[in-house]
């Protein structure tokens, strides 16, 4: 009898366990809903354009006046990250951020490979009639950046690096086939869920999450980025001969960044010819609490190459 009862109890005590999960499900769903209704509405808002090029649109922001930097943002990101990246400077410089292949209403060209990525920019800088720009890339948004001084020097002032993906140091031996999220973690209520855990995984606040969103809308982008555009300087090692670049580099990035690993690019720092960086002790990949000095160091950097 007292084992039917402890059985009893337990049996209602995982029965209470599992309604109280439920309900907070329920409630989480009902507030990533609004959250994401309410990204929706911030984007619509946005001073965005679309331009109709050969392959597909390409949605961007154009802000500003002066020197030109064009804005690549990082996984899922899109107009709004790229333009938010750089706001601070829209009193000085006029900002160009277009959404990348499969983000926030832009097209993909051919593979959607970095390679393809930096042609359609070039389409872009056709369309709006500008000759020369400053290549601002963050996180995944480096690889295309850096694929666009290499491939179009004639077009780029300068290249800045900022808390963004490196190349290798040399060339590796394996290489993996994923560099990203999968698939199945590229929706609004799954990582809406896994949020709280940000902290301890990529080393950024959980409300984090709130510029992510809508993910649906930079899913596709956020698959290519994941499995063709972040592993696409190892795959191809010998098409990013970075020690040919010409033009000025620079290099922002923060030592305990837990996503691009500081220690992995220190290493190909030796690679760029006319480098100039901006290395903190701390601030993750977001660089937080560092954005006056890394700020300063850009405006000082783009007005000594300009």
């Amino acid at each position: 009898m007292k084992k039917e009862k402890k059985g009893f109890r337990m049996g209602k005590f995982v029965l209470i366990l599992l309604a109280i999960l439920i309900i907070y499900l329920i409630v989480q769903a009902i507030i990533c809903h609004k959250a994401v209704s309410s990204a929706r509405k911030k984007i619509s808002a946005m001073p965005y354009e679309i331009a109709e090029l050969s392959y597909g649109n390409m949605t961007y922001i154009d802000e500003g006046h002066g020197e030109i930097i064009l804005s690549l943002h990082g996984l899922y990101g899109g107009l709004d990250q790229g333009f938010n990246n750089l706001k601070e400077l829209q009193s000085q410089y006029r900002i160009l951020a277009p959404s990348r292949f499969g983000y926030l209403g832009s097209s993909v060209k051919g593979k959607g490979s970095p390679k393809d990525q930096a042609e359609a920019l070039v389409e872009l800088l056709d369309y709006l009639e500008i000759d020369k720009v400053f290549v601002f890339g963050t996180s995944a948004g480096g690889t295309p950046a850096i694929r666009f001084a290499i491939d179009y020097p004639d077009r780029c002032k300068g290249l800045i690096l900022y808390s963004s993906a490196s190349p290798a140091a040399q060339k590796p031996t394996e290489v993996p086939t994923l560099m990203g999220p999968p698939d199945f973690l590229n929706n609004d209520y799954t990582m809406w869920i896994l949020s709280p855990f940000f902290p301890s995984i990529l080393s950024m606040e959980s409300d984090v999450i709130y510029s992510m969103l809508p993910i649906a809308d930079r899913r596709v982008g956020a698959n290519l980025d994941a499995s063709i555009t972040n592993p696409d300087m190892l795959i191809n090692f010998d098409d990013y001969p970075i020690e040919n670049l010409q033009i000025p580099v620079f290099v922002a990035h923060a030592k305990d960044d837990a996503t691009a690993k500081y220690e992995t690019v220190a290493l190909s720092l030796h690679r760029y010819p006319n480098l100039t960086t901006c290395i903190v002790e701390e601030g993750g990949h977001l660089m937080e609490g560092q954005g006056t000095i890394v700020k300063n160091a850009t405006i000082d950097f783009i007005e000594y190459n300009k």
